[in-house]
């Protein structure tokens, strides 16, 4: 978002001094030696520019040696100066490695305190930021005023940086109870999503680094391996917890090692099909991991909105829906105990074994199903409202214990329970996975998460603040980029009745509850967390007729793509993607950035993509395709507001496929960028900046990446001496797209001519960590800054002459990092 609105901020508010000037500039060759320049010289450039920009140029380069340095800047400027090595460290030494760097913006002085009142935490105190040994010395009591301590301390913390809350306030209680049973860090807790692991990271030697929560060089938002041995797997997409755990469960066997595996997974997360196909696996194998279902009503996301009156899917109302009494929860809980413990489970080994011996075989089976429907009808028909239904037997047919569903926001249950299920697992009496069906309160101990209809899931900083008029912009902020698609959306689907709405448990995220809020459940279909299901069900829309808008994030539409090569362009089924958060996404960090599907989406054959460079842009693709029946679409666009410098279109105009659109023409033939996507402004403004070196760009922008526009990119190559594409993807997107046509085209041969000097500008091979999106845009350098570099050392090579800048700042903009 930040990124999107600084890059206009840059292009509408740029100083006089980058107009090109009237008189000519003297001009100087940057020759091959310029261009081999050594580090120690680039290193000085950098340096010089960073210390004192505010000195006269005299003082920190001289116009001498302008030629050689500016083409030793340009040269290091556009390198990916953070690159790592393949192979990594160990993950302890990882850790260590992290551990550093954030003791570094430690330093740097993040808060120690938030907005929320003082309390005291003597326990959490005790620990020291030691880890959690500690916790299992600690008695009920202790533990609960522990979980009430940690449960401050991840509202003072969140009320700083902002992100998930509501799910974290939920599991408090768990997250103890685990630690206080469990042997973590050698038994691994796989947290599901793990959007709500702040009370884990509070408790697991992280407090004291905790405001820093998804700040750049701070705590990730999620679990993250790197970054303590406590995050036993990493997360961030759903429903891969369980799996993990079976993993985790199988290599301890192999290993002949002890130990235990919980799986901690969502009411939302368990709606996603890998979370039933790791099920299938464990009960076969009688993997003996813990799943602890944690069921907030709510399917992860406040899915029942507008005229969607309950949580989404029917396997909500199998785990008994929302509703529960306190008096049913209570008699659950004393359930559960009995049959974890020790008493219970004797007991039933004698029975087992006294079936076995003194029943015929089909007697025999009779008797151990008996067993499972006694529980079961236990649980259910004596005490309204206090069960699972006759849902745990769904679990049991999977080769799982059913235990439940008990209060996850009572400690003392939980701890019972827990270590219940520990021993019997330890002894032998159970020897099968265990499903631990608990309900828990979303916010849970936050009167105002508790009354929010999305349980304040997630938040901004200050939001337990009372807004000031000085809080409240006299000019309202342009509308977020997915407001404008889905009123674009609206629009077209007012004038066809055919045009329908899908999405994967996001419908505020991905605008689509503006869509169902204007049509309702009837052309709106809220999957849940099943985007695989999505896919091929939109794919079943459009085979039957209909015109399908599948609106994923971007980084969630890699969980679908063999849906999206075998059911959707292999049948040439016209489904239209709209992905958004394509590019880097800021503090949700690398787990949530669209930075692929350039990639994956343009090596299948009949698949159609654009991307849009602005609002406008967007109205105009999404109108485009809409009227596209013969082909399946992708149109994708970034995280953040519009720029707000545009009226959108009335009447939105069809973009040809496969045509792009010149942004700017140069003068003089040198250098042509081409853009596709949203950082087409920053380089319009790099253009800018190249006049203050005699350098007349052209700057187009292609639209669509699949089918290209080779007439476009033919009259480039031929009228240009060199040519640089620009992408917010990875390798093999756009640029790959670009450089296949150069190939076949011949204009990279040299055959005849001069063969055009070609480069690509796109993510660097390596992780972007969380930060602000403007920090991870410089980091991944595609701004204007970075942009000018790799012209003029693309230039270079080129052999063109360049003139040194009248300004210093034109100077410094280059060379500084």
């Amino acid at each position: 978002m930040a990124a999107h609105s600084a890059s206009s901020s840059a292009f509408l508010a740029a100083p006089a001094s980058l107009h090109p000037a009237a008189a000519p500039l003297p001009s100087v060759q940057i020759s091959a030696a310029g261009e081999a320049a050594t580090e120690a010289q680039l290193s000085g450039l950098r340096g010089a520019a960073v210390a004192d920009a505010s000195k006269p140029l005299s003082a920190t380069v001289t116009l001498g040696l302008a030629a050689p340095m500016l083409a030793a800047a340009a040269i290091v400027a556009h390198r990916p100066y953070r690159r790592r090595s393949a192979k990594a460290a160990s993950k302890k030494a990882r850790c260590v490695a992290v551990n550093a760097a954030a003791g570094a913006a430690e330093a740097d002085g993040p808060p120690k305190r938030g907005y929320f009142p003082p309390r005291a935490t003597p326990i959490l105190d005790s620990m020291n930021d030691e880890g959690t040994a500690s916790m299992r010395r600690m008695t009920v009591e202790q533990l609960k005023e522990l979980a009430e301590e940690v449960r401050w301390q991840v509202l003072d913390a969140v009320s700083v940086t902002g992100g998930h809350l509501g799910a974290g306030l939920g599991v408090t209680d768990l997250t103890v109870a685990l630690h206080a049973v469990y042997d973590t860090p050698r038994d691994e807790i796989c947290w599901d999503v793990a959007h709500q692991c702040q009370p884990h990271k509070v408790l697991t030697g992280r407090r004291g680094r905790i405001y820093t929560l998804r700040q750049g060089g701070g705590l990730a938002g999620f679990a993250k391996r790197t970054e303590s041995e406590y995050d036993a797997f990493g997360a961030g997409h759903s429903t891969t917890s369980i799996s993990a755990a079976v993993g985790f469960e199988t290599a301890r066997n192999r290993q002949g090692k002890k130990g235990h595996s919980i799986a901690v997974i969502g009411d939302g997360a368990i709606t996603g099909g890998m979370a039933w196909e790791a099920m299938n696996h464990a009960g076969g194998m009688r993997s003996k991991i813990v799943v602890v279902l944690n069921d907030n009503g709510q399917v992860s996301l406040p899915t029942f909105y507008n005229k969607v009156q309950m949580p989404v899917g029917a396997l909500s109302e199998t785990l008994a829906g929302t509703q529960m009494s306190n008096r049913g929860l209570q008699i659950q809980d004393n359930i559960a105990k009995i049959e974890t413990s020790e008493g219970f489970q004797r007991a039933r080994e004698l029975a087992k074994a006294a079936s076995k011996t003194l029943l015929p075989d089909q007697l025999s089976s009779a008797a151990a199903k008996l067993d499972e429907y006694t529980r079961d009808f236990v649980k259910t028909v004596p005490f309204k409202g206090s069960g699972s239904g006759s849902k745990g037997e769904l679990f049991e047919q999977l080769g799982f214990y059913y235990v439940g569903p008990i209060d996850g926001n009572n400690m003392e249950t939980l701890v019972e329970v827990l270590k219940n299920i520990k021993q019997q697992h330890e002894d032998g009496r159970i020897n099968k996975p265990v499903f631990l069906h608990i309900k828990t309160k979303k916010g849970n101990g936050y009167e105002p998460a508790q009354r929010a209809s999305d349980k304040l899931h997630a938040v901004k900083p200050k939001f337990n603040l009372p807004k000031t008029p000085s809080d409240t912009p006299q000019t309202p902020p342009p509308p977020p980029l997915t407001k404008v698609f889905a009123d674009a959306l609206v629009k077209e689907a007012e004038a066809d009745d055919k045009i329908c709405a899908i999405t994967a448990a996001m419908p505020g995220g991905t605008g689509i509850g503006i869509f169902e809020k204007r049509f309702g459940p009837e052309r709106t279909f809220d999957v849940g967390i099943a985007e695989q299901h999505a896919v091929t069900f939109a794919a079943g829309l459009a085979a039957g007729g209909l015109k399908p808008f599948c609106s994923i994030y971007s980084t969630f539409l890699q969980r679908g793509y063999d849906q999206l090569v075998h059911d959707v362009a292999l049948q040439k089924l016209p489904v239209r993607f709209i992905l958004d958060r394509a590019g880097l996404v800021g503090e949700d960090g690398p787990t949530h950035g669209g930075t692929f599907d350039l990639s994956f989406m343009g090596c299948i054959p009949d698949m159609l993509i654009c991307a849009s460079a602005d609002e406008a842009e967007l109205v105009n693709m999404v109108h485009t395709i809409a009227k596209i029946d013969d082909y399946p679409t992708a149109l994708r666009y970034p995280r953040g507001n519009a720029y707000g410098d545009l009226e959108l279109p009335s009447e939105p105009r069809f973009l040809e496929p496969g045509k792009g659109r010149i942004s700017r023409e140069g003068r003089d033939g040198t250098i042509a960028l081409l853009s596709v996507g949203s950082r087409l402004r920053e380089c319009l403004e790099a253009a800018k900046r190249l006049e203050q070196f005699g350098i007349s760009a052209t700057v187009a922008d292609a639209r669509w990446v699949k089918p290209l526009d080779e007439k476009l990119v033919s009259w480039l190559a031929t009228e240009h001496k060199a040519m640089i594409t620009i992408e917010e993807n990875s390798i093999g997107g756009f640029s790959a797209q670009v450089q296949q046509s150069l190939l076949e085209a011949g204009h990279l041969d040299g055959v005849g001519r001069t063969p055009l000097v070609f480069r690509s500008m796109m993510f660097p091979d390596r992780w972007i960590d969380h930060d602000k999106p403007e920090k991870q845009y410089e980091d991944a350098e595609l701004n204007a800054s970075h942009i000018v570099a790799k012209a003029l050392s693309t230039l270079a090579r080129a052999g063109v002459k360049v003139a040194a800048p009248q300004d210093q700042d034109s100077l410094l903009r280059v060379a500084a990092p």
